[in-house]
C-alpha cells in the first residue's frame, strides 16, 4: 500500500484546513487509516483513525470536537478536516495504514506512511 498526503498550509488560529491522503496499491490487509503529527521537540502524536472497511472513528483528546476524519471510497481518499485550529496544532501531518489489530494510536501497528504535509498555524 502507498499513501500520498496533501493539503497542508499556513492558516490563522481559528481557521480550517482539510488534509487528504490518497491510498493506492494492495489494501486487503489494511485495518485502518490514521493521521499522526510530528512537531519540533515533541514525540509523534496520534491524531485520528478510521477503519478501512467501516465507519468507526476515534480521536486524540486534543483534537476531539475540532477534527473530523472521513473517507471517499470512490476516490480512495481519506480526509482530515481540521477546524478551530490552534497554534499547538502546527506540525507535519502524516497519514498511515494500519496492518495490525490493536491499539490504533500505536505507530508500531502501521506498515506504510505517507510523506507528510506541513501545517502552520499563526497566532
Amino acid at each position: 500500500v502507498q499513501l500520498q498526503a496533501s493539503g497542508g498550509g499556513l492558516v490563522q488560529a481559528g481557521g480550517s484546513l482539510r488534509l487528504a491522503c490518497v491510498v493506492s496499491g494492495r489494501t486487503s490487509s489494511t485495518y485502518g487509516i490514521s493521521w499522526f503529527r510530528l512537531a519540533p521537540g515533541k514525540p509523534r502524536e496520534f491524531v485520528a483513525h478510521i477503519y478501512f472497511n467501516g465507519r468507526g472513528t476515534n480521536y486524540a483528546d486534543s483534537v476531539k470536537g475540532r477534527f473530523t476524519i472521513s473517507r471517499d471510497d470512490v476516490k480512495r481518499t481519506f480526509y482530515l478536516q481540521m477546524d478551530s485550529l490552534k497554534p499547538e496544532d502546527a506540525a507535519v501531518y502524516y497519514c498511515a495504514a494500519r496492518a495490525y489489530s490493536g491499539d490504533t494510536s500505536d505507530p508500531g501497528k502501521y506498515n506504510a506512511w505517507g510523506q507528510g504535509t506541513q501545517v502552520t498555524v499563526s497566532s
